[in-house]
């Protein structure tokens, strides 16, 4: 028998505030049926004056710990990934870990821009399985829109803030295929890429949080090839074909990427969840915000098998296979 890392429970929470495409219209040379035909998306939310992503996370936690019938005193681990913290230090993780008025385990975060929640996923489940921690709250959480360019029309449309949360619980599985929990990962990075997505700002450089900078055009390329690649890797790991897949959990960047990552693993869109629409890309948040919405949904059913996969700023990419 060997520990394996199994979902216990999943939670979201997105800001009041709902921005449609119509609101770029209005200060930008675009449409909402630009931005709709190139992306995908039709409306994300912003964060109100003052919400921080340490509140988005805790809102997010507290909906996963319902969802799975848990208090935050049944946590043993925080591990919480963001691009976006409140502050320089200390990490968001423990901020969430204060929120919760949890005293007790441990709390840190993972940055890995929009692929971050599966590195912090394999962070959570390699503790889990060395013995580390028995529950782990995941969460993704982001604030992009306060390091935006709102002059930028390549890349304001696109970014969206929330947080979304996974519970891990250590479960006994025979080490095979047929366990429930995680079965594989995939990580990778790339720094020769890093200037094609980047924040011009940062502690050491110029003391501001600055704005996010794309090529939109070499993003699009890489993500086309690099996720439905790891994906597969992951697959192979796990010794699981493609065709057995139930639900390809994407990072909600583009429907085009999306589309097209889809159609080279050989899955109907039937078998991928879309949020995209009406979250926009909402970084390491995306796939857990997805991952909750789905299961609110009653979608996913005990046994199916689950590829998560996202690429972001780095370049850094990865994905995940795990059995529901």
């Amino acid at each position: 028998m060997i520990r394996r890392s199994v979902v216990r429970g999943t939670g979201h929470y997105l800001p009041e505030r709902i921005v449609e495409n119509a609101f770029f219209e209005q200060q930008l040379e675009t449409s909402d049926e630009w931005i709709r035909a190139r992306t995908g998306i039709e409306r994300r939310h912003f964060a109100a004056e003052g919400q921080t992503t340490s509140d988005l996370g805790i809102e997010a936690a507290k909906a996963a710990l319902a969802n799975a019938g848990l208090s935050a005193d049944d946590i043993d681990a925080i591990v919480v990934a963001t691009s976006t913290p409140d502050l320089t230090f200390p990490s968001v993780a423990t901020m969430i870990q204060g929120g919760l008025g949890m005293s007790r385990g441990f709390a840190f975060d993972v940055q890995a821009v929009c692929a971050g929640f599966v590195f912090a996923l394999s962070t959570a489940d390699a503790m889990i399985r060395a013995g580390q921690a028995d529950r782990i709250l995941v969460i993704g959480a982001e604030a992009f829109s306060r390091i935006l360019d709102f002059t930028d029309r390549s890349t304001c449309v696109l970014f969206g803030d929330g947080a979304g949360a996974v519970i891990l619980e250590v479960q006994e599985g025979e080490g095979t295929n047929q366990d429930r929990g995680i079965l594989a990962l995939d990580l990778n990075s790339d720094g020769r890429y890093r200037d094609l997505l980047y924040v011009d700002g940062g502690v050491a450089t110029t003391g501001t949080a600055g704005h996010l900078r794309m090529q939109g055009n070499l993003v699009f390329r890489h993500a086309v090839e690099k996720l439905a690649a790891t994906a597969h890797r992951a697959l192979d790991k796990a010794g699981i074909p493609a065709e057995s897949v139930d639900w390809l959990v994407p990072h909600q960047a583009n429907i085009r990427i999306i589309e097209a990552t889809a159609k080279r693993m050989e899955l109907p869109i039937e078998k991928v969840v879309l949020t995209v629409a009406n979250h926009g890309n909402t970084s390491a948040a995306s796939i857990p915000l997805a991952m909750s919405v789905a299961n609110s949904e009653g979608r996913f059913k005990t046994g199916d098998v689950l590829v998560a996969e996202a690429i972001g700023g780095g370049l850094a990419w990865g994905s995940v296979v795990l059995r529901w």
